[in-house]
């Protein structure tokens, strides 16, 4: 039976019995990798300047969720996910030593970049999911929106307004320092999943012949199954195309269609990251509020409206704004989401249906930047924000049914 709780309830998660220091480990890690990501373009820049390769780096960031997104569910679901979680911490601890280390002694080329981003989000399959089923085994059901909130609040004040600033400064002590910084975050996170005094979870015996492709098959059927999940996670997808749509092209709509340059770009940037943390002080009051279904189509309805007004009215106040609302609204869609997920999936399946749910939402992504880049060559640099309103309708036009 799937794990329920109270839609109007406003329990908030305690920081003791090991939910603080997953809290502490996951707002540290956001912040290495943070660092890691600002600084990983700037060093592709300086090794080639062909934009194809470039892209790449990003592409192949996206790929292994497609590849290894349900496998690393059913594996989640498998094994003693905190253990799970401080070994990933680990190897990818190494991982960026080592390529640290390549940077510093000047290494480093475009195909290490590749080979780096696609190990990285290899492994990251396994330790979102993982991290995803532990969460319930830390906090009481009626405490998750709480959680959650937190959760995302705390990550994007460490990788949205902390991490970024610190990357010109970093890169002035050496070239290498932002990806050992990386590194040791690594380590520290994967000391604090580990110091977690959690009981592996009780799973009934898998049935005798039972594969990793029965059991993702078995994670697939049961987001299929459930109305609410199916149709929210269509919606994240389409919202995704959307999202895609609008980072791959945000550069160009600003400094190109708004003649705001690269201040201009930083400071629309900055405002998505700020409305994305006080959305997290809300979010759960929110969901509270209005019950989780309608939360999220009251932040997609909101989010739609900022893209057409960044789409229709060109003025950098107008366009940073609006990104400040529509990250607001974004990280309370994310916790309902989270939330949902959790509360609705049967015990022992949530790493695979929360691997099923991310694969199918991220399959968007990279198609919504091809599509952004298209509209931004052929009607101008503000068609892709028009474009990202457009997905963004259709996801709430598809939620609608949902609300009783």
């Amino acid at each position: 039976m799937a794990a329920t709780t109270a839609v109007g309830d406003r329990a908030a998660p305690t920081w003791r019995g090991g939910f603080g220091r997953l809290w502490t480990a996951a707002v540290v890690s956001r912040f290495g990798d943070s660092l890691r990501t600002a600084a990983l373009p700037l060093l592709a820049v300086s090794l080639t300047d062909d934009p194809l390769l470039i892209a790449s780096v990003t592409a192949c960031g996206f790929l292994p969720w497609l590849l290894f997104g349900l496998v690393g569910g059913a594996v989640a679901d498998r094994v003693d996910q905190r253990r799970a979680m401080w070994t990933v911490d680990l190897v990818r601890a190494g991982l960026m030593a080592a390529f640290a280390a390549a940077v510093a002694l000047g290494h480093a080329g475009i195909a290490l970049l590749l080979v780096l981003a696609f190990a990285l989000t290899t492994l990251q399959t396994l330790f979102d999911n993982a991290a995803t089923a532990l969460l319930p085994a830390l906090v009481p059901a009626c405490a998750l929106a709480g959680a959650n909130a937190r959760l995302t609040t705390g990550q994007q004040l460490a990788g949205g307004l902390l991490a970024a600033p610190l990357v010109p400064l970093l890169l002035l002590a050496g070239p290498a320092v932002p990806y050992a910084a990386d590194a040791a975050t690594y380590v520290l996170a994967a000391l604090l999943i580990a110091s977690l005094r959690t009981a592996p979870p009780a799973r009934p015996p898998r049935p005798a012949g039972s594969t990793l492709r029965t059991e993702t098959a078995e994670g697939i059927a049961v987001l299929r199954a459930d109305r609410t999940l199916r149709w929210l996670c269509a919606a994240t997808t389409l919202c995704n195309t959307g999202m895609g749509a609008l980072i791959a092209t945000l550069v160009v709509h600003v400094t190109d269609g708004l003649r705001a340059g690269q201040t201009g770009y930083a400071a629309t940037v900055t405002a998505y990251a700020a409305g994305g943390v006080a959305g997290g002080f809300l979010a759960r009051r929110i969901g509270a509020r209005t019950g989780r279904t309608r939360a999220v189509l009251l932040a997609g309805t909101v989010q739609t409206g900022c893209l057409v007004l960044m789409g229709t009215v060109p003025l950098l106040a107008v366009s940073a704004g609006a990104m400040a609302v529509f990250g607001f609204m974004g990280t309370v869609w994310n916790v309902q989401q989270t939330t949902l997920m959790q509360e609705r999936t049967p015990e022992g399946l949530l790493g695979r249906v929360a691997a099923a749910f991310r694969t199918l939402a991220v399959a968007g992504a990279p198609l919504g930047a091809l599509l952004g880049g298209a509209a931004a060559a052929g009607w101008g640099p503000h068609a892709p924000v028009l474009v990202a309103a457009a997905l963004f309708a259709l996801a709430v036009a598809s939620l609608t049914p949902l609300i009783n």
